[in-house]
């Protein structure tokens, strides 16, 4: 084709980026790019819709063939590249090389710097995370520079890994002037410094100096929307206990390798602390935060949940079938005799039924605590707006629970054999004859190991990861009795819900 015509289709392939449509913006980069192989910008966005219609692999690709062809600012490609190696194919050692690759070709490249802190934190590495985090960190005076976010998201970073020990801290007293700042602020970086403020305030015993700052940030978090729907929640309830009744299970269970178990309950109610501990069993290896249960709902069997009367026990195997080859993908060990694999997405609460659908003989570990301190960990950790719109309102998150516990006592009722109630504050007060228990319910025989799971060396992707290395604690059980004078909101909403405090 000539430059002409090959400059039509790439507006066309434009104009289906913006629209949403990736699928279609590939088909077009493809068709110029077999006349005009040696151009490192068409396979950089070749990479960029690729991942955007989640077919990760081509996407390394295409970018791969970018870099290989003389892309300028090629570290942009080593960062998305690593992004997608970590965030969707579970390859961190090589995303971290990516990384790398980054910042040594330009060192002042602050995402990638911030990503390789992220990724270091996430597997343990603290006293290396936060070197990459003092690498970028903000001017002292305030004053704006490049990448000004992130350099602030850093200094967040820096705070919950090297968190203040006394309020006329150094550092403290820096979170608190960079969350006043009056500059142009992302307002969810603004959140993020402080939830930090609030984090150290909280342990420094500070609490009511703590609940302002955790009412700034969810303040600042709202922005990003949308709002909470309490009736959409009561619907969804409502349609899922529709749904499955009794019933739904395949007539003939089909028990396929490796052993799963799906860990869920409300989040901030113990389940990367329980998937953790689970993760030093020699048997078994930790998912954690998967979202292929989302998939098959939203693509697969939309309308969900209503399709789940018409999904015969062919597709359903299929489906499972599918599910288990992409575990076996992102964790080859799991093709090991008696493997078991953790699934440990929260609100995945909600796909109880879809998982004993699939997977009859899965077993679900829910995590439970105490409802208010539920509550308040929600609502003092920055949860996406678009995902959990209730954690940044006290009422919505009572209001939420109240739905949570419905679900759950409907999913009890029809599965009641094959749900285990982990306790979050037993466990940290008995932890060996809680994992006793929860070992029996899985079939596992004892390990000791279980008990000192802050030593496990694996990559915890969630918000609790500091807290799951170290050993058992009692910091955040009883939570409650310190902001006794801020959970009126969260007891009215239990209590119209019928559930006591």
């Amino acid at each position: 084709m000539d430059l002409q015509q090959a400059n039509r289709i790439l507006e066309q392939a434009g104009a289906a980026a913006r629209a949403g449509q990736p699928g279609r913006a590939v088909q077009l980069y493809r068709q110029v790019l077999a006349d005009y192989p040696d151009q490192p910008d068409l396979w950089y966005n070749l990479g960029l819709q690729l991942r955007a219609g989640a077919q990760y692999e081509a996407a390394l690709g295409a970018y791969g063939e970018a870099i290989k062809r003389g892309l300028a600012g090629a570290e942009e490609a080593h960062l998305n590249r690593a992004v997608i190696l970590a965030d969707y194919l579970r390859r961190e050692d090589e995303a971290e090389q990516e990384l790398r690759r980054a910042v040594r070709l330009n060192p002042a490249f602050a995402p990638a710097i911030l990503n390789l802190g992220n990724l270091l934190e996430e597997r343990g590495a603290r006293d290396e995370a936060i070197a990459e985090y003092e690498k970028i960190m903000p001017s002292d005076d305030g004053s704006p520079g490049p990448y000004q976010d992130l350099r602030l998201e850093a200094l967040a970073r820096l705070a919950h890994l090297t968190p203040p020990q006394s309020l006329q801290s150094g550092l403290l007293a820096r979170l608190e002037t960079a969350a006043a700042g009056k500059g142009a602020i992302n307002p969810e970086t603004r959140a993020n410094l402080n939830y930090a403020l609030g984090r150290s305030f909280d342990a420094l015993g500070a609490y009511d100096e703590a609940m302002s700052a955790f009412h700034a940030a969810n303040r600042q978090v709202r922005q990003a929307g949308p709002a909470y729907d309490r009736r959409t929640i009561a619907q969804t309830v409502d349609s899922l206990i529709e749904a499955f009744g009794a019933g739904v299970l395949q007539e003939k269970p089909q028990s396929q390798p490796p052993r799963l178990v799906f860990v869920c309950g409300m989040f901030r109610s113990g389940s990367t602390l329980v998937e953790q501990a689970l993760a030093a069993h020699p048997d078994i290896i930790a998912g954690g935060e998967l979202d292929l249960l989302n998939r098959i709902a939203d693509i697969d069997l939309a309308p969900y949940p209503q399709s789940i009367r018409t999904l015969s026990d062919e597709n359903a195997m299929r489906l499972a079938a599918r599910y288990r080859s992409d575990i076996v993908r992102m964790f080859p060990e799991a093709r090991r005799d008696g493997a078991v694999v953790t699934d440990k997405r929260p609100d995945n609460f909600l796909r109880i039924g879809l998982i004993k659908r699939l997977f009859p003989d899965a077993k679900i570990v829910h995590t439970v605590r105490n409802p208010i301190d539920t509550c308040l960990s929600v609502y003092f950790q920055h949860i996406d707006q678009k995902r959990v719109g209730y954690a940044s309102d006290l009422g919505d998150a009572g209001h939420y629970f109240g739905e949570y516990r419905r679900m759950m006592t409907h999913w009890k009722s029809v599965f009641a054999g094959d749900i285990f109630d982990f306790d979050y504050d037993r466990f940290v007060a008995e932890p060996r004859a809680s994992m006793e228990r929860l070992l029996a319910f899985l079939g596992l025989s004892w390990s000791e190991k279980c008990l000192s799971f802050h030593e496990v060396e694996n990559k915890v992707k969630t918000a609790s990861y500091w807290q799951v290395r170290r050993p058992l604690y009692r910091d955040s059980s009883g939570r409650r009795r310190n902001y006794a004078a801020h959970i009126a909101p969260i007891v009215v909403e239990l209590e119209k819900a019928g559930i006591g405090s």
